[in-house]
């Protein structure tokens, strides 16, 4: 059978971009076989690059978030850099930017004004907290979004709130902006037009934080930080052995429970005891022995 080509193959991707959010995003589209053209600075490049060097000399974040791409170093506050940058951008299908508040609409690179003047263009301004409001001034570095967010309120023991181990608020918004253009392809197909895209760091974690929203909205109180467990699921977490080890449960509904207790533990008579048989009695009786 004849490979198929990879989807995005044909399609240039033009993108001014640095540390995480926007370049994982790209890094999405130049997977999916778009040629991604990344604009860095000439004063060291993504500073991205300048993290550690524990990939063979690289950054590993860079290295990570930067695979698949051509990329070029520009100064845009020379009329010369800039303009190399609007001609890029002329003959590419989408543009993807990162900078800081206000500093894209300053150089007239933001999507609102590039899609103005280029109708097929698909524009992408990823932000930390919008392009409006209180906040939109704000440093947004990843640990900050999830304290903004509150994910770091269910992260964590009930001793000590954690932020997520990786950049949660950085990747979440890469990925809408990531599925984001893929939307606007498919329209652009159908119709001819490109258009914007606004992503924003803040409303994208917020978005994954669904459940812990409508658990405070519903039920009153916000779910506690449990570590490895899980606030309305049991069990779900790191249980002692006799031997001195760990190890690992998660039981997602009450099916599996039976076949644990059946199947693994050799205990089906837990199975059906209503002190366990349900997920709601198996969360109250841990709750009454912790």
């Amino acid at each position: 059978m004849d490979q198929l080509p990879l989807p995005l193959e044909g399609i240039t991707v033009v993108a001014v971009e640095q540390a995480v959010s926007a370049p994982f995003a790209t890094r999405q589209l130049a997977d999916l076989g778009a040629r991604v053209i990344k604009v860095e600075r000439v004063d060291g490049g993504d500073f991205a690059r300048g993290y550690d060097t524990a990939a063979r000399g690289l950054a590993s974040h860079f290295v990570w978030c930067n695979r698949g791409k051509e990329s070029l170093a520009l100064d845009l506050k020379d009329p010369r850099g800039l303009a190399v940058v609007r001609r890029l951008i002329a003959d590419a299908d989408v543009f993807v930017q990162n900078l800081a508040h206000g500093a894209a609409a300053r150089l007239g690179l933001d999507a609102a004004t590039l899609c103005a003047a280029h109708p097929r263009l698909i524009a992408v301004d990823i932000s930390g907290y919008g392009g409006s409001g209180p906040y939109a001034d704000k440093r947004a570095y990843d640990m900050l979004v999830q304290c903004e967010a509150g994910l770091v309120s269910v992260t964590g023991t009930p001793e000590r709130p954690v932020k997520a181990g990786i950049p949660a608020a950085d990747i979440a918004a890469a990925m809408y902006a990531f599925s984001g253009v893929l939307a606007a392809l498919v329209r652009r197909g159908t119709t001819g037009r490109g258009g914007p895209v606004e992503v924003s760091m803040l409303e994208a974690l917020a978005e994954w934080l669904g459940h812990p929203l409508h658990h405070t909205m519903h039920g009153g109180e916000p779910p506690a930080r449990t570590g490895l467990a899980h606030a309305v699921i049991a069990p779900y977490d790191a249980y002692p052995t006799a031997d001195g080890g760990r190890v690992l449960l998660s039981v997602q509904h009450d099916r599996e429970w039976r076949r644990l207790a059946e199947q693994v533990m050799g205990r089906p008579e837990l199975g059906t005891d209503p002190a366990y048989a349900t997920n709601a009695a198996r969360v109250a009786h841990r709750e009454r022995t912790d």
